[in-house]
Order: structure tokens, then C-alpha cells, then sequence
């Protein structure tokens, strides 16, 4: 009876998360929905009812398609569609006007226009909208009284209304995009750093070796931040009413990479660190100490990134990490303990890099922090 109520509530328990996750999928998906929907509503209206264009299914499907498969390249996208659904348009209605329709007639016709795509150097768009536009021709709307010039500006009107409405009607806020995606990212560094931290304070090496893991895991959110940058960066430029946050939004753009050297850094750091507890090297607690404050400076980086303000306080506290470091360094360590020692450096580095500062400044900012060259 006991292990039926805990397989039940164990059941329950994944449903609901099940369930919440779902839902918050549903929310993210919102605006896309809306922005769809608006789309092709109104690029059918225009063809339809304004351009009396006769069944102008192409509209509609170019705004979707203009909407969904572009995300941070829509413009070139639009384009790309253009010619795709055009080459076959012209392919579907010339093959399909002189030999009739069947499925042998269909297999040429795709055939074709995957040829003439691939022979005019398209891109995989452009190839893959030529041949379905052939399957539409050939199967929905065949040809019957000459080549049908307004699919071709059937396509374009869905184009250019999925543009518009993403720019215009409901623009995405790229700063909130962008959050989303770099929070997760910098959290993803700031807690390995911390559980390095708690494996050397333990003396665990499976604490470590969970740390590492747990980094290496994390490559898939710093990519995301990554590719969400272009996605914002699109909105910021089409998108007249976002045009404000481009500003904070160059902080995001600068920060990118510094922050993928940053991960990789902290999984060097974290190998090292399993190595130290397995050679049972000792472990100064100013080691600890300033893995805890490199961690603490990652997330103040994130949050004042989020806050668009300048991020002075993670300066400060990276700079503090280094010259932690430093001290433990010159008081005596072993050999993982030196490169676990050198990858803090490293990622107070990359840290003061991602803030904003130029190189030049950084260097000599680190240098002094461990005590190469005077303060004056």
C-alpha cells in the first residue's frame, strides 16, 4: 500500500510539472501566435479583398513562414522566400500548363525546381520554398488559362506583412529576449564556480566532479544566449518603438563572447579542481575564498547587465578574486592548485572583458591586481 501512494504521488508530482511546463511553453509561444495569426489575416486581406487576387493561399503562407523559420535573419529570409516561391511558380505552371497533372507530372515539376533553385545557387530555402510551391501549384491551384503572375505577388504581400507586423504591430521586447537567455547563461558559470568552491571546502572530489558536469552541461544555455543575440539585435534595428534599448542592448553584444571564454575557463577550472582533490593537495582557504568571489562577481555581472547599468561593483569583485588568488599563490600551492589558480585570473579576465572595459585597461588592471606593477 505504501509503495502504491508513493509511485502515485510520485506520478502526480511529474504530472504537474508536466503540466506547468507546458504552460510556460504556451506563454512563450503567445506572441509568436498572435504575430502569425495578425499576419496572415491581413496579408489575405490585402490580396483578397483588396487585390481581388483569386485564392492567394501563397500570402498567407509566406507571412507565417516569413515569421517562424527567420528568427534574427528575416530580412534576407523574406528575400530568399521571394525567389523560392517564384522559381516554383514558374517552374509548377510552365510544366504543369503543357503536360497536365499527375503524380509523374508532380515529380517533375519538383525535380526541376529543386534543379533550377540548386543551378541559380540557392540556399536551402530557397531550394526546399521552390520545390513546395511546385507541390501547391501541381496539386491545389493547377494552371488552366496561362502562368498565374499574382502567386508571385501573393507571395510577396505575406512576406512583407510578416515583416511588418513584426516591427511594427507587436515587436518583441529584445532586452526581455535577451535576459532570458543570458541569465540562465552566466548563472550556469556562477554556480559551478560556487560548487568548485564547496567541493575544495568539503574536500569532496564527487562534489567536483559534479561541478564539472554541471558546466560541461551548461554549453547548450551559453549557446542560446548566444543565438538569441541575433534575434534581439533584429528587433532593436526593424522595430521603430525598440529602438532605445539598442544601447543597453550593446552591452549584451560586447559581453557574448567573453562569457563563452568564461565557461570554458571555469571547466578548466573545474577539471583542476577534481585533479586537486584526487592528488590530495592542500587547500588554502584564500583558495576557496576566492573561488567564492569570482562566482559572487559573475552574478553581480548578470544582474547589472539586466539592470543596464554600468557594472562597476563586478569590476570590483573580479579584480578582488585576482588578487585573492595572487596572495594564495605567493603563500604556496601545489600544482592543480597554481592552475586553479591561473584559471581565476583568467576568468576575472574574461569577466572585466564581458563589463565592458578595453583590453589594454583590463591588463593593466589585472597586473596590478596581483602585484606586477605599482598603483601609481
Amino acid at each position: 500500500m505504501t509503495t502504491a501512494r508513493d509511485t502515485l504521488s510520485e506520478f502526480t508530482q511529474r504530472s504537474r510539472a508536466t503540466v506547468a511546463d507546458r504552460l510556460r511553453r504556451v506563454r512563450v509561444g503567445l506572441l509568436f501566435a498572435a504575430q502569425a495569426g495578425i499576419a496572415a489575416g491581413l496579408s489575405w486581406l490585402i490580396a483578397f479583398d483588396v487585390l481581388h487576387h483569386p485564392r492567394p493561399f501563397f500570402a498567407p503562407i509566406a507571412a507565417v513562414i516569413a515569421l517562424n523559420v527567420s528568427v534574427g535573419q528575416r530580412l534576407r529570409r523574406v528575400v530568399e522566400l521571394v525567389v523560392g516561391v517564384a522559381l516554383g511558380i514558374l517552374v509548377g505552371d510552365t510544366v504543369i500548363y503543357f503536360i497536365g497533372t499527375g503524380a509523374w507530372q508532380i515529380m517533375l515539376g519538383v525535380g526541376v525546381a529543386i534543379l533550377a533553385a540548386t543551378f541559380l545557387g540557392g540556399s536551402p530555402i530557397v531550394i526546399g520554398q521552390a520545390a513546395g510551391s511546385a507541390v501547391l501549384v501541381a496539386t491545389l491551384a493547377p494552371p488552366s488559362g496561362g502562368i498565374y503572375y499574382t502567386r508571385f505577388l501573393d507571395a510577396l504581400i505575406g512576406g512583407v506583412t510578416g515583416i511588418l507586423v513584426m516591427a511594427l504591430l507587436l515587436p518583441v521586447n529584445p532586452l526581455t529576449t535577451i535576459r532570458r537567455a543570458a541569465g540562465p547563461a552566466l548563472d550556469v558559470i556562477a554556480d559551478g564556480l560556487r560548487d568548485c568552491a564547496a567541493a575544495l571546502r568539503h574536500g569532496s572530489r564527487d562534489e567536483a566532479d559534479a561541478a564539472l558536469a554541471a558546466l560541461r552541461a551548461g554549453e547548450a544555455k551559453v549557446v542560446g544566449f548566444r543565438n538569441a543575440l541575433s534575434g534581439a539585435r533584429e528587433a532593436a534595428t526593424l522595430a521603430p518603438v525598440r529602438w532605445r534599448s539598442r544601447g543597453p542592448l550593446a552591452q549584451y553584444l560586447d559581453a557574448a563572447e567573453h562569457v563563452d571564454h568564461a565557461l570554458r575557463n571555469a571547466r578548466v577550472l573545474a577539471r583542476r579542481t577534481v585533479a586537486l582533490l584526487r592528488d590530495e593537495e592542500a587547500v588554502p582557504d584564500g583558495l576557496v575564498d576566492a573561488l567564492s568571489t569570482v562566482a559572487e562577481a559573475v552574478t553581480l555581472l548578470r544582474d547589472e547587465l539586466a539592470a543596464g547599468v554600468e557594472p562597476s561593483r563586478s569590476r570590483e569583485l573580479a579584480l578582488d578574486a585576482v588578487r585573492a588568488a595572487a596572495a594564495v599563490y605567493r603563500a604556496g600551492v601545489g600544482f592543480s592548485g597554481g592552475v586553479v589558480i591561473a584559471q581565476i585570473r583568467t576568468i576575472g579576465t574574461d569577466l572585466l572583458l564581458a563589463s565592458g572595459l578595453p583590453r589594454p585597461v583590463v591588463e593593466k588592471a589585472v597586473r596590478r591586481a596581483v602585484g606586477r606593477i605599482s598603483t601609481r
